[in-house]
Parts: C-alpha cells; sequence; structure tokens
C-alpha cells in the first residue's frame, strides 16, 4: 500500500466524510473483536473516554503496523445514555428496542481519534456531542425503521444525520461531525501541520 494516508474503519461516513473535504486516502479495516474488547473494558472500570480511546488506538495500531510509514488515522465511537453503553443492533428488533430506551432523551456520542505511524501514536482528538431524541411511539420506530432500510443497522444509535436519522432528533449540543464519527475540523487541521494535505 502506497497511500500516504490509511482510515483504519470500515465506515462509510467516516469514509464520506473525508472524501467530501477532498482528502486522497485508502480505508484498510482492523480486524478487531469490538464487543469482547467493551465489555473487558468496561469489566476493569474504564470510563466510556477511555474505552473509545482504547479501540480507536487499537485499530490505528494494527494496520499502521501492517503499512510502514504510512500515517493511519483509526476512530472508534461509544453510545453513552443513563451510565449504560450501547453497542450497534444485531437486527430490527433490537434496533427498535434501542430506540425505545433513547426517545425523549440526552444521550453522548463518545468519538475518539487517533493518527499512528509505524505503530506509534502522533495525536489524539475526543469529541462527546450530546443528541436529544424526541418522543417517539412505537409505530413511528417502526416506520422510520422501515424507511431508512438495514444501513441504520450499522451505527450505534440506529440513525445517521445525514439522513432519516436527522428525523429521530429533537437537540444536538456539539460537532456535527462527530456525531457522524468522525471529529473532521481537528484531524484535517493535524493533517495541514503535518503536510500530509496542503496547508
Amino acid at each position: 500500500m502506497s497511500a500516504a494516508i490509511i482510515l483504519a474503519s470500515e465506515s462509510p461516513a467516516r469514509r464520506r466524510l473525508l472524501e467530501a473535504a477532498g482528502v486522497s486516502f485508502a480505508a484498510v479495516g482492523a480486524a478487531v473483536d469490538e464487543e469482547e474488547l467493551k465489555r473487558a473494558l468496561k469489566a476493569e472500570g474504564a470510563s466510556p473516554e477511555q474505552a473509545a480511546e482504547a479501540l480507536a488506538d487499537l485499530k490505528a495500531r494494527k494496520v499502521s503496523l501492517k503499512h510502514p510509514g504510512a500515517l493511519v488515522i483509526g476512530g472508534d465511537q461509544l453510545l453513552v445514555c443513563e451510565g449504560a453503553w450501547f453497542d450497534k443492533p444485531r437486527d430490527a428488533a433490537e434496533a427498535a428496542a434501542q430506540l425505545a430506551l433513547l426517545q425523549g432523551k440526552t444521550h453522548r456520542l463518545v468519538t475518539s481519534i487517533v493518527a499512528f505511524r509505524d505503530g506509534e501514536r502522533l495525536w489524539h482528538h475526543q469529541e462527546a456531542p450530546g443528541i436529544t431524541l424526541r418522543r417517539l411511539t412505537p409505530e413511528a420506530i417502526q416506520r422510520y425503521l422501515a424507511a431508512a432500510g438495514p444501513g441504520v443497522l450499522k451505527s450505534v444509535g440506529v440513525y445517521h444525520l445525514e439522513g432519516l436519522g436527522a428525523q429521530l432528533m429533537l437537540r444536538i449540543e456539539g460537532d456535527h461531525f462527530a456525531v457522524q464519527g468522525l471529529p473532521l475540523l481537528p484531524l484535517l487541521e493535524f493533517l495541514r501541520l503535518n503536510k500530509a494535505i496542503p496547508a
């Protein structure tokens, strides 16, 4: 791989944000058992912030070690509501249950991003935007899931801000890019300072 920048993520949203910003990069997924690592971190008493950072670190480090010289960007996102950690739903029934729990409440999307080169961490940034979902009836949840399609099952929180998920929201406090999984403006500044993209 000769790319100067590698995104260690299979997230379509992260890829879309970087592409829209005009960043040339390659995407390489990191084989990481995220659910197992989250369980272990939670059992050890890690905070959501520590867990998101550890997961971002692991992804970026693994890919970095396989691609010498490349600047590898890794990210992770963890949804927290009233102390509970949420994972991506496994099916539509679990998605409906998650939305039923989140509706009418404010949750945080702890979003961590790191940059590695040759297995060494160069940079880290974290944000935790708050999102308040409007009150939703079971019928509204089912209508939303049917209209949004199975792609939302790949997102923690069961929504895409840039799509129909905006219909679920009452208020967003914080960085909209971070809600989508990538604090884009701090990342672009880091890339410019490190001459990975033009200033």
